[in-house]
């Protein structure tokens, strides 16, 4: 049925495994479409699970279909107790990502693990899920999502930056929505920054305190990936085979490794955002806290940065796809062909009822 008003939970986990967001939202559509945030967390990942999801690249499909059965059960666990810890009782759908194991859009696939119809069952709720694999089974990338979301709920914006494992952007250039992955960030960072034991580089400070390889720093530009044209999109695998033996293969000091990848990303970033002038930047992400990249960025651009509430940066993924989730329900775009390079915009993603056997 098509409302005014829903009350959806937004779930996300990225590629940056900082855990999983969750997020009550009320969407509101007048003229234009509204939200409120109503209550939010991230659940960290335990060791268990920080240390299985980090190697989903290596493991067979056979593998992966055992984590995703496993990994269901474990997401319906963590959903349950964010319902019953906030006494959440009006509830349209549950909206959730899942995490991405693979994601080969040239060889025709994608996998996001969590989806499987027993999540529904298990937390006894309407359940929207599984948004990529339609647009890579319409010949797209299955990536970036958020373009709509940008473009309904934050449409005061010129560009929608979120760093993330992932550095991601869309915009609307001659009346055409435009999105893709720039670079990776997070992603990268965290990997060296585990070598030093701990999790994250707070504010940047480690990076900041590096020195910058000038080859290495020339040798990332030069990566092909960045000379291609849009619709385009990144994934793990991508990282593994590209960037990290390129990093390594020049053997520096961490604090080294992660000042020069900082400079790198400041700088893929900005020649994206300098296409334009006098614009306004939504950022957000957990690269929002890194202060040592924002004021790279903010050195190589004349636009105007714009950090918004900590609630928005750390959540806006989970409350997008809540959105799409609200727009498939409503059997309304939620997928644009423009930036996926799918043969026709789409309403994306699959619903599952408590029973699951009315799979829409």
């Amino acid at each position: 049925m098509i409302k005014d008003v829903y009350n959806v939970i937004g779930v996300m986990s990225g590629t940056s495994l900082d855990g999983i967001d969750l997020a009550l939202i009320s969407f509101k559509k007048e003229t234009n479409w509204s939200f409120e945030i109503i209550t939010a967390e991230t659940v960290s990942y335990p060791e268990y699970w920080f240390n299985k999801l980090k190697n989903l690249t290596s493991l067979e499909r056979s593998e992966l279909a055992n984590i995703d059965e496993e990994y269901t059960i474990y997401l319906a666990t963590i959903i349950n107790q964010f319902i019953k810890q906030n006494s959440i009782t009006v509830i349209d759908a549950v909206c959730s990502h899942g995490h991405t194991a693979l994601h080969q859009p040239s060889l025709g696939f994608t996998l996001q693990i969590g989806n499987l119809p027993k999540l529904s069952s298990r937390i006894n709720q309407l359940v929207v899920c599984d948004f990529r694999v339609q647009d890579v089974d319409l010949g797209g990338q299955g990536a970036p999502l958020v373009p709509i979301g940008d473009g309904l709920l934050f449409k005061d914006y010129d560009w929608c930056l979120n760093l993330g494992g992932f550095a991601n952007i869309s915009s609307e250039i001659k009346n055409e929505s435009v999105a893709f992955d720039i670079c990776p960030v997070n992603i990268v960072l965290n990997m060296y920054v585990e070598t030093l034991g701990i999790q994250y580089d707070a504010g940047g400070e480690l990076a900041r305190h590096g020195k910058l390889n000038t080859t290495l720093f020339n040798d990332l530009n030069a990566l092909s990936f960045y000379k291609e044209t849009p619709p385009k999109s990144l994934g793990l695998e991508w990282v593994e085979q590209q960037i990290i033996p390129l990093i390594n293969s020049f053997k520096l000091d961490a604090k080294d490794i992660l000042h020069t990848y900082v400079m790198h990303a400041a700088f893929q970033i900005a020649k994206v955002v300098n296409q334009t002038n006098e614009s306004s930047i939504l950022v957000t992400g957990g690269g929002a806290f890194n202060t040592f990249l924002m004021e790279e960025i903010t050195k190589l651009t004349s636009n105007k940065i714009v950090i918004p509430s900590s609630e928005i940066i750390e959540f806006k993924e989970a409350l997008i796809f809540g959105f799409l989730g609200v727009l498939k329900l409503r059997e309304e775009i939620n997928c644009l062909k423009s930036v996926t390079g799918a043969s026709k915009d789409h309403s994306s993603g699959k619903v599952y009822s408590p029973n699951y056997s009315d799979t829409l």
